[in-house]
């Protein structure tokens, strides 16, 4: 029970985080890896997640920035990369303790970081800057790939840029949308590789389907709610928010 509740209150925040506060969506990632563990919580995640998106593109699709999403787009594609190889080696040589939560904990904070100290440090150091773009592009697309945790990273990206809200908002849901459907051929190409380790299966896709109605009012909250957050609160909850969760995952 406790389990299912805690998959429940997941669904809520995934939908929350795609249409209201985007920082929430990364309390998720211990939840399902609570529930589903580590690995097969990467694929148990990722049709909520997508469906999540559809949402958010619906109300924000004519509010993206193209501009970035394009130049993020060749990085991202990296990150991808890196990340496959990374589950199936993980996969092929399992280890006692999974060492991605520390990592990507580390990542969150120092981005994090960078974007406090941003008006220190120069346009070479920020994570739009000509050295930040691309290590931004391949640690998003390595982090969503290994653990769909790349909300803090993109958000630190975009907030960086001084994107108005709404316009983070439609930018966040077309990169998420199209990044998460990239995924399902990986993803299922792992677990044909490997099916002892799944990282899709038809009993998660059954728990998907039940949460779908919980991740639907979760996305009409968030859109509710949207419009009465100021733009520097709504700044400051989301960094918040990330490093909150970046200790949870550094400490897990």
């Amino acid at each position: 029970m406790w389990q299912l509740l805690l998959a429940a209150l997941s669904a809520l925040i995934i939908g929350f985080s795609k249409t209201g506060v985007p920082g929430t969506g990364i309390l998720m990632v211990p939840l399902m890896a609570i529930v589903f563990g580590g690995r097969l919580s990467v694929g148990a995640t990722l049709p909520m997640l997508i469906f999540a998106d559809i949402f958010a593109v619906t109300f924000y699709r004519r509010t993206a920035d193209w501009g970035h999403l394009r130049r993020l787009a060749p990085w991202v594609l990296v990150g991808l990369a890196l990340g496959t190889a990374t589950l199936w080696w993980m996969g092929h040589h399992p280890q006692k303790h999974d060492p991605l939560n520390s990592w990507i904990g580390i990542i969150v904070l120092l981005m994090l970081g960078i974007s406090l100290l941003r008006n220190r440090l120069g346009d070479k150091l920020v994570p739009t800057g000509p050295v930040g773009m691309p290590a931004t592009g391949t640690v998003a697309g390595f982090t969503t790939m290994v653990s769909n945790a790349a909300g803090p990273v993109m958000q630190i990206y975009l907030i960086a840029a001084d994107l108005p809200k709404l316009i983070l908002m439609g930018t966040t849901a077309w990169y998420f949308l199209i990044v998460n459907v990239s995924k399902v051929p990986l993803l299922l190409g792992l677990t044909l590789d490997n099916p002892a380790k799944p990282m899709l299966t038809t009993e998660t896709l059954v728990i998907n389907i039940a949460l779908f109605p919980l991740i639907a009012v979760g996305a009409l909250a968030g859109r509710a709610l949207l419009p009465v957050i100021p733009q520097k609160t709504f700044n400051r909850v989301v960094l918040t928010l990330s490093a909150a969760a970046a200790v949870r995952l550094l400490l897990s």
